[in-house]
């Protein structure tokens, strides 16, 4: 329609802006998109961070050459947006300039998402994605805020951004749980016995694990979170009775947007679900990427009222009936699924997703604890109160010091927005995946670094003396809610955290080849107190923490 017909004001109050567009033509229009700006800022070749729609997504980098940081960009594997000539980013977009560092964010993700397309030659737009929804005329659309903020310090100004979004929000970082996860040793075929017998060893040798969290594989469907599979003959109830009387507490996973062909779910309930143009269930695979075991994936519709009401009753029997008070929330993503059309037309996809996450909580309670996982980052805020910042945890040096840095990027996020959950802490080595001793040695440092929740991955009785030893220095960090370490740049090669006193110095070489590092007087390991002189040699690939 033509430009007349639209009216376009801009409010700007300390450091924030909101755009305002008015319809006042006489013909509805539905744009994909809607641009806030579009300018020159000659800054191609500086350093960036750019935050991802979703967990598996961020992007460093210079400007005019990004580089994704996890295995899953959201232009490729999940197909969010077609960029063509240029590199999309959402919600935060932070660039090195000559003076310092320029933050550009938005605060809030409630109805549109935000977009910053950046061009090779330095050219930026900035959208809000409005995914064709209807403006009519005498209609009007606020944007979602826009924080701009300038500064020397790069903490200091993630740290006022996440001030303004727990303002804005209501930041719910509170608990900071441990625990032990069933998932990176038995994953899928996990089986009551196996939960037996991690609690058996919690109450012995591991007795500062606090929750045990049954993880994917005790549901008889994807969609059926109240139906045990085979290996669950007892049913979850009587397990979960089981580790009370042992003086720990239940964990539950949970993927609630999500349902396989087979489950009673979907069979008896098609129409809640979000639907293809021929107004059929959308199988996810068709729009974005289709999951990692029973597909095809189906989405429940947040927008539809016996969907809400169906995850609302869920969790309230899982809460006052189960008694569990702690969910992982994985393929969270799903539940703000693109390319498919809801039972509430108007309605976006962020606000399908926080609808569903709304009956959710409503259901769980205001008191339990929802972890985050494989979630939309921006639109989970004041949603959750724990959040997985990084991919799934393999015991392969790659994948270690990936997770690593998707980690470092995302840290500011920790006590202001949820609590950060670093994914399990893994020391030994299974089938098919196997690490080294340096390999392990960053992970340790990774989770030193990350001040967030700590849980165990391996199987508990595996463990040695050492790797049992390191793994209670850890509880006690999270116990005592250390900070997540201060990086001096984008490097992430030292970072350091003030605890009890005193500070930890966390070192990591991303290089294939040693390095030294020259440490202060009287500087100790931290894991075992030895003396380590003025010059530390660390192995490549190797991460190692400092105490003094």
């Amino acid at each position: 329609m033509p430009l007349a017909d639209l009216l376009v004001t801009h409010e700007w109050h300390d450091r924030e802006c909101r755009v305002r567009l008015d319809n006042v033509g006489a013909e509805r229009v539905c744009p994909d998109d809607w641009l806030l700006f579009d300018g020159q800022l000659g800054l191609a070749g500086a350093s960036i961070y750019g935050e991802g729609f979703q967990m598996l997504a961020q992007t460093l980098g210079t400007w005019s050459a990004p580089e994704a940081v996890g295995r899953c960009p959201d232009a490729d594997n999940y197909r969010i947006t077609h960029d063509d000539g240029f590199h999309t980013v959402h919600n935060l977009l932070l660039v090195q300039t000559p003076s310092g560092w320029l933050l550009l964010a938005f605060g809030a993700c409630l109805r549109f998402g935000g977009e910053f397309r950046l061009y090779p030659d330095g050219r930026l737009q900035i959208l809000m994605r409005t995914e064709g929804r209807p403006l009519s005329p005498g209609q009007h659309w606020l944007s979602e805020p826009l924080i701009c903020l300038e500064g020397s310090d790069r903490a200091a100004l993630l740290s006022e951004l996440g001030q303004r979004l727990a303002r804005e929000h209501g930041g719910r970082a509170g608990r900071r749980p441990s625990g032990w996860c069933s998932w990176y040793h038995y994953y899928a075929e996990v089986s009551e016995a196996d939960i037996r017998e991690n609690l058996a060893q919690m109450g012995t040798r591991f007795t500062d694990l606090e929750y045990v969290q049954i993880d994917d594989g005790y549901q008889a469907f994807m969609g059926d979170w109240l139906d045990p599979s085979e290996r669950f003959a007892g049913g979850v109830p009587a397990l979960v009775e089981e580790i009370r009387a042992a003086h720990r507490k239940p964990a539950l996973w949970v993927a609630p947007f999500i349902a396989e062909p087979g489950s009673r779910l979907f069979r008896d309930h098609p129409d809640w679900f979000v639907k293809d143009e021929q107004g059929q269930p959308l199988a996810a695979e068709l729009v974005t990427y289709g999951g990692w075991r029973c597909t095809p994936w189906y989405v429940l519709d947040g927008t539809h009222p016996e969907a809400q009401r169906h995850l609302e009753s869920v969790f309230a029997t899982l809460r006052h009936q189960w008694g569990i008070d702690y969910f992982k929330l994985d393929a969270n993503f799903w539940g703000a699924i693109h390319g498919g059309r809801f039972f509430d037309p108007d309605a976006t996809r962020i606000e399908a997703y926080r609808r569903g996450m709304a009956a959710v909580r409503r259901g769980a309670g205001e008191d339990a604890f929802l972890l985050g996982c494989n979630a939309p980052i921006w639109p989970s805020v004041g949603l959750v109160d724990g959040m997985r910042v990084s991919d799934d945890v393999e015991r392969k040096g790659p994948r270690i010091r990936q997770i690593a840095r998707e980690l470092f990027c995302r840290a500011w996020q920790g006590e202001q927005l949820w609590a950060l959950d670093p994914d399990c802490v893994c020391l030994r080595d299974i089938p098919g995946q196997q690490a080294s001793e340096a390999d392990y040695a960053f992970h340790l440092a990774a989770m030193v670094a990350s001040g967030g929740m700590i849980l165990a991955g391996d199987r508990l009785q595996d463990l040695d003396a050492g790797q049992a030893a390191a793994l209670k220095q850890l509880l006690a960090l999270c116990q005592s809610r250390s900070a997540p370490a201060r990086f001096g740049d984008l490097g992430f090669s030292q970072g350091e955290i003030i605890w009890q006193g005193q500070s930890l110095r966390c070192l990591f070489n991303w290089s294939g080849e040693p390095c030294q590092v020259m440490l202060p007087a009287g500087a100790v390991d931290f894991w075992d107190n030895q003396p380590l002189g003025e010059r530390l040699t660390l192995a490549p690939c190797e991460g190692r923490v400092v105490r003094y």
